[in-house]
């Protein structure tokens, strides 16, 4: 048997100012908060579907946020990519900047992706086409 992606750690700062954007981002929630605990841990998933709801294609991994001393200080080696769901990719980016991302310059030229960054600095990209 294969192994399965259920969850991605992320270093950070803040965790929960982190876990809030991307709960923004990604229509998340807040799935458990050890925030008050010295290594401030806060984890973000899906809304959970109510029991003998079925959840239509595979499910998406949580995201896990762990509070770290250090800052970030290279280029991500590892990164999310975003899909529109319900509207063009100019659009969602607008919305992502207005919700306190930036953008990223890390030379990808003239692509049909935006790079962005959360507000710790970690890069994401916005790709172009919808996927519902």
């Amino acid at each position: 048997m294969a192994c399965k992606f259920t969850e991605l750690a992320i270093d950070c700062a803040d965790p929960m100012g982190l876990a809030r954007f991307w709960c923004s981002v990604l229509g998340y929630e807040v799935r458990e908060d050890e925030e008050g605990g010295e290594d401030g841990v806060v984890t973000i998933g899906p809304p959970v579907t109510p029991e003998g709801k079925d959840r239509p294609g595979p499910v998406p991994p949580v995201l896990t946020f762990a509070r770290v001393p250090e800052g970030k200080t290279v280029k991500n080696r590892l990164h999310i990519d975003v899909n529109p769901t319900d509207r063009e990719q100019d659009e969602e980016v607008r919305r992502l900047l207005a919700l306190g991302a930036g953008r990223a310059d890390v030379g990808q030229g003239d692509t049909g992706w935006v790079v962005l960054m959360d507000p710790e600095g970690n890069e994401f990209c916005v790709l172009a086409s919808r996927r519902r």
